[in-house]
C-alpha cells in the first residue's frame, strides 16, 4: 500500500460531531425558566481513533452516533439545574461513557435565554478528556 493510502495510527483522534441537536427542558436560575422550560440546542463533538472501526467495518469500535444523541437529549432532559455549564458537565460524562472516546467538545446553547437585549445565542463550550 503506498504511504498515502496507509490508515492513520490508532492514536490518532478523529471526530465524530452531532450538530443541532435540540432539547426540551427546565434548567435557569428564574422560576419561569423551570415552570415553563425552553429549548436547548447541543453540539457534542467526539474525538476517537476511527481507524480501528474503518479498517474493520466494526461498530463496537467506534461510537453509535444514534445511540449518543438519544442519551445527550435524555440527559438534558433530566434533573433540572440552575446553570448551562453543569448540562455541558453532564453531557460531557455521557459522551465519554462510551469506550472509544478519548475527548468530547460540548457547546450548549441557550438561545431563548433571559436577556434583556437582542442578541442570536448564548452558549457555553467545554473540552473534557478521559482521565
Amino acid at each position: 500500500m503506498p504511504p498515502s493510502a496507509e490508515p492513520p495510527s490508532s492514536g490518532q483522534l478523529d471526530e465524530i460531531r452531532l450538530t443541532g441537536l435540540r432539547a426540551t427542558a427546565y434548567h435557569g436560575v428564574f422560576e419561569h425558566e423551570r415552570r415553563d422550560g425552553q429549548l436547548f440546542v447541543l453540539d457534542v463533538t467526539v474525538r476517537l481513533p476511527l481507524a480501528p472501526a474503518s479498517a474493520t467495518d466494526d461498530l463496537d469500535r467506534t461510537v453509535h452516533y444514534g445511540e449518543l444523541a438519544e442519551q445527550v437529549v435524555a440527559a438534558v432532559e433530566s434533573d433540572p439545574v440552575d446553570l448551562i455549564e453543569t448540562v455541558a458537565e453532564r453531557v460531557a460524562g455521557v459522551a465519554l461513557s462510551f469506550p472509544a472516546v478519548r475527548e468530547v467538545v460540548v457547546t450548549v446553547h441557550k438561545p431563548n435565554a433571559p436577556i434583556s437585549v437582542p442578541f442570536d445565542d448564548v452558549s457555553v463550550t467545554i473540552v473534557r478528556s478521559r482521565s
